[in-house]
């Protein structure tokens, strides 16, 4: 399994970043994707999520209205557009891939992409 993340860096408050999460070596139509954070001497949280086949999304009250979950299962890719970006914003951002089989998850993460918000 891999994952190739892209598009993180430097943007000023106001400012827009996409990112990119490529994925191999697993059925990724198959699985839940999410986006999770982590911030400097914070705990890893939850960002957005999209279902498999992409018909559901769920944001974290904090993102909503102002990032956009999407993928597309012919490039194995997850995406997270990201607008309005505050300082807040500022952390590692992680794609992260999990199916659920009866009781079986299946679950892996990719390598993280960092993201710094400032002026």
């Amino acid at each position: 399994v891999q994952f190739v993340e892209s598009g993180g860096g430097l943007v000023q408050p106001g400012g827009s970043l996409r990112l990119s999460c490529a994925a191999s070596g697993f059925t990724f139509s198959s699985y839940d994707m999410r986006w999770y954070r982590q911030a400097p001497g914070k705990e890893r949280e939850l960002v957005a999520a999209i279902s498999s086949a992409g018909g559901s999304t769920k944001y974290a009250d904090s993102v909503k209205g102002r990032f956009t979950i999407s993928r597309d299962n012919a490039e194995n890719t997850v995406y997270l557009q990201m607008n309005s970006l505050k300082p807040e914003d500022t952390a590692v951002y992680y794609c992260y891939a999990v199916r659920v089989v009866v009781f079986t998850i299946n679950d892996y993460w990719g390598q993280g992409t960092r993201v710094t918000v400032s002026s």
